[in-house]
């Protein structure tokens, strides 16, 4: 019984201390053991089966027993042990903290002391220090004074939160006292060293001055800018005298009297006073800045009220020497005074420019606006410093690249006029303009001119100048000199020539004319790539707030526009030659051709005139492949309606006139086709969107001779067939094929009664109103049905 309970027990405490892996792992490894009973594993038959191995084995399970059940005992007491302990740990903890609160007691008295006795030293340090203070400030001693007055400000700052105490009051006012007193004969000892009024002291700066810096570096901030500003002041009195408003040499003419006035002048102080001042008070660089803010101040007035003797050329003439100035200022001093005492105008930021773009070493090839950025040059903190005040006169500038450029255009158009357009069969043909190049390479210099000036307004006036003669370059020189056409009223333009009344006798143009429109196409094509990369640059140069401002889109348009009507030009051009071809065409008696042959003379015409129009148009647009490839498509656009119109008028047709016409028509397909290549010696495949627009609209007239050549009767599959093929629900266009097969009025009226009625009803539009739709033959159903008529066509021929 006693064993059955035993068994249940350990069953229980198995379920209770089952322990995840992690946690037994940790137990092994704290208390590591041999022993089979502290597996997580065990298993008690394979144990007990240890102990037992064989029958004969059992007789010793007394002994075994006993000493399982002494083992249990001894656990339970080490167990009971343990629990015992525990009971006391919270007496022995109060007993603990005793000791350690009389611990604390100790370590605080012990703080409290030794911070009595540091703020006792501290205290006789401070009351024997204002006394030597005192002293020593009455002897000038300021050597000493600089050393000890620091460690006494440090010392009082010890006692801030003991100010109540009236000893301690005490000590600080007498300190203030001392420092006060210090400021104010330090002050006197400068300005009897340098007097405000009369010349500066002779020989060289004293110990005692020196010194004295040391001490102001400790006072009041302000006593250290006082002496600084007198000294400046005292050391730049000669330069308004001799360049005042009324002296000759103040003029802009002399402005580099200027600049070597204060070279002078800051070698002279480095020998004489280099040392009296500290070195981290930057006094050469304070001068060089405060000469700089004087300028700036006195040529501005000055310029105010000479304004109408400035010239561009003096003005530049000052603004060189100026920059050059100020860049030296750059290579001699870091700026780093700048930020402590600003102009009365604050500087706007400047951007860096390119290490190439400097004015003397801008290239000469137009190839130069395209080129990748170069790094940037190190940013001068002294750039603008005095040359901003020519800012408001850069409307001198502006207004003489303005002439300049107007002359620069009346050249252009000079030069064009006396060397006449570029020959064809050379090198020039077609070739972008030279005076082109010679435009984008003067806008360089003067964008990089300007900017070194400015990057504020001007440039904004200045990107107005260019967009002006942008204009007037693609009116003047490109549109201008677009060749036009002779008739009887005279000279066409462009415009004119579009509206010529189709049939009209229009002079074809010569085949250096051909190449003078591709050679303004091309230039076009150059100043409206330049023309952005100009803009991209402007935008670069000028002042983030006004980056706005600079658009050149316009001038982009207007180039574009002449692209546009060179390409329109070159087209009316061939599609008027081809005219008298079609005009021919359509006037033939086609209702009395009695056999087929080989393609007519109109087409013949009409390839002949492509043969000579296209070769010379692709060779001089070899740089500007996409208009020519422009070109092309437009002129197919115009070409093939325009064919179709005139296949209306041939009418009647007879069934031999139609097989002839549709001969004629896969003619001209063929041609067209190739028509981007003729020609020419390398053979290269059409672009895909020119060959789909000659595909389908030259099988549209194709379609319209099969149905042409189609019986009529019955008029119901006649209706049919014309509806699949043509897939054209207007019944203009059913009425012309009609006109063209020669049928009797009363025969149209009823099929065009029978087109209407046969029909496909049209589904319902997004309005609920009719939408017509006719799906159109797919490619491979206009293949198939074009070559059944190119075999019946050969079969006619034979």
């Amino acid at each position: 019984m006693m064993e059955e309970e035993e068994l249940e027990f350990v069953e229980d405490l198995d379920a209770i201390l089952h322990l995840s892996p992690e946690v037994q792992l940790a137990i092994e490894h704290v208390f590591p053991s041999q022993d089979p009973l502290d597996r997580p594993d065990f298993n008690a038959v394979e144990y007990i089966n240890t102990l037992f191995p064989t029958e004969q084995s059992l007789a010793n399970i007394d002994e075994v027993v006993n000493k399982i059940r002494l083992k249990i005992r001894r656990l339970d007491d080490n167990i009971r042990t343990v629990v015992r302990g525990q009971t006391n740990v919270g007496q022995d903890g109060r007993q603990v903290k005793e000791i350690t609160r009389d611990i604390k007691q100790l370590d605080h008295a012990k703080r409290h002391l030794t911070t009595s006795i540091t703020t006792l030293n501290h205290l006789h340090m401070l009351a024997g220090g204002v006394d030597t203070l005192e002293a020593m400030t009455r002897k000038r001693q300021y050597g000493e004074v600089a050393n000890l007055l620091q460690g006494v400000v440090n010392v009082l700052e010890h006692f801030q939160k003991y100010m109540g105490i009236p000893q301690i009051r005490q000590l600080s006012e007498r300190v203030k006292a001392a420092q006060s007193e210090l400021g104010t004969q330090i002050l006197a000892d400068f300005e009897e060293a340098f007097p405000s009024q009369g010349s500066k002291r002779p020989g060289g700066p004293s110990m005692v001055l020196r010194d004295a810096c040391l001490v102001a570096n400790v006072l009041d901030p302000r006593i250290k800018q006082e002496i600084i500003k007198k000294f400046i002041r005292q050391h730049l009195s000669e330069y308004l005298v001799l360049f005042q408003e009324n002296q000759d040499v103040a003029w802009l003419d002399k402005i580099d009297r200027r600049y070597a006035w204060i070279k002078r002048q800051l070698v002279d102080y480095e020998e004489k006073y280099g040392r009296m001042f500290p070195e981290e008070w930057c006094m050469t660089e304070r001068i060089a800045v405060e000469f700089c803010h004087i300028t700036r101040t006195e040529l501005a007035k000055l310029m105010r009220a000479r304004a109408r003797e400035i010239e561009v050329k003096l003005l530049l003439f000052a603004i060189q020497r100026t920059t050059n100035f100020e860049g030296l200022l750059a290579k001699r001093f870091s700026g780093s005074t700048l930020t402590d005492k600003k102009p009365e105008t604050p500087l706007e930021p400047t951007n860096p420019f390119l290490e190439d773009e400097s004015e003397d070493n801008v290239s000469e090839k137009d190839e130069d606006l395209d080129r990748p950025k170069k790094p940037k040059a190190p940013e001068n903190p002294f750039h603008g410093i005095i040359s901003k005040c020519f800012e408001p006169h850069l409307y001198v500038y502006i207004e003489s690249q303005d002439k300049n450029l107007g002359e620069l255009i009346d050249r252009f158009v000079a030069d064009f006029r006396a060397q006449g357009p570029p020959k064809s069969g050379t090198e020039e043909g077609g070739a972008v303009l030279p005076s082109c190049a010679d435009l984008f390479v003067y806008y360089k210099k003067c964008m990089v001119q300007c900017s070194q000036l400015s990057t504020g307004e001007p440039m904004i006036a200045l990107t107005t100048i260019f967009q002006k003669y942008l204009r007037e370059y693609a009116w003047k020189i490109l549109s201008g000199n677009l060749p036009k056409t002779s008739s009887n009223s005279g000279g066409l333009t462009i415009s004119s020539l579009l509206k010529e009344k189709e049939g009209s006798e229009v002079a074809k143009f010569t085949t250096e004319e051909l190449c003078l429109i591709c050679s303004i196409l091309s230039t076009a094509e150059y100043c409206l790539a330049t023309t952005q990369q100009l803009e991209e640059k402007l935008k670069e140069k000028v002042d983030k707030s006004l980056i706005e401002r600079i658009n050149l889109t316009g001038e982009m348009d207007t180039f574009s526009t002449v692209i546009s009507n060179s390409i329109q030009l070159l087209v009316q051009d061939l599609d008027a030659a081809c005219d008298p071809a079609l005009t021919a065409m359509s006037k033939m008696p086609w209702q009395s051709v009695e056999h087929v042959g080989d393609q007519s003379p109109y087409v013949t015409s009409v390839i002949m005139h492509i043969k000579q129009n296209v070769p010379i148009i692709r060779d001089n647009l070899a740089a500007a492949r996409k208009y020519f490839t422009q070109f092309c498509i437009k002129f197919t656009n115009s070409f093939i309606p325009k064919f179709i119109n005139h296949l209306f008028r041939c009418k009647p047709i007879s069934m031999v006139g139609a097989e002839q016409l549709l001969l004629d028509t896969h003619s001209l397909k063929t041609v067209l086709l190739d028509l981007p290549s003729i020609g020419s010696q390398v053979l290269r495949k059409a672009p895909a969107s020119y060959t789909k627009i000659v595909v389908k609209g030259m099988t549209r007239a194709e379609m319209i001779l099969k149905v042409v050549m189609a019986p009529h009767e019955p008029p119901v599959v006649f209706v049919d067939n014309y509806i699949k093929l043509l897939a054209d629900g207007n019944p203009e266009t059913f009425q012309k094929i009609l006109d063209m097969k020669g049928l009797k009025r009363s025969e149209q009226n009823s099929m065009l009664e029978l087109f209407r009625q046969r029909l496909p009803t049209p589904p319902s539009g997004p309005d609920g109103g009719p939408s017509l739709s006719f799906s159109a033959p797919t490619p491979e159903q206009e293949s198939s049905r074009i070559r059944k008529l190119e075999k019946l066509i050969k079969k006619r021929i034979q």
